[in-house]
């Protein structure tokens, strides 16, 4: 599985793409995750099975979703906490999840998009 973890800059999707490999080594999985930035999304999609979308990249998330969805590739939206996983493990459990369309998590959604539960 081709993971590419997305922010703005990449410096924070360079950690966490070096600490889900890690995650996924220890599992004996086979996964292989690279960091990316907007600007290369168009590029880096197509080497990509699911794309992990940085919190900060809320407003583009339906753009990416559009893009990705035309590729056949998989978007899951990380949690605003996601970079204190230190060790990759929640980041792997997400990756791991049955997959959805876009996986959401209602506290990454700013409160005047979320709904009562």
């Amino acid at each position: 599985m081709r993971i590419l973890v997305v922010c703005g800059a990449g410096a924070s999707s360079t950690f966490v793409a070096q600490r889900v490999r890690h995650a996924a080594q220890a599992r004996g999985l086979d996964i292989t995750a690279t960091a990316g930035t907007e600007q290369s999304l168009p590029i880096d999609l197509d080497a990509a099975d699911i794309v992990l979308v940085g919190p900060q990249l809320i407003p583009k998330l339906d753009r990416i979703t559009e893009a990705a969805a035309a590729r056949g590739t998989r978007v899951i939206l990380m949690p605003a906490d996601i970079f204190r996983d230190l060790d990759g493990s929640r980041t792997l459990a997400l990756i791991t999840a049955p997959a959805t369309t876009t996986t959401r998590s209602s506290t990454d959604i700013p409160s005047t998009e979320r709904t009562p539960s």
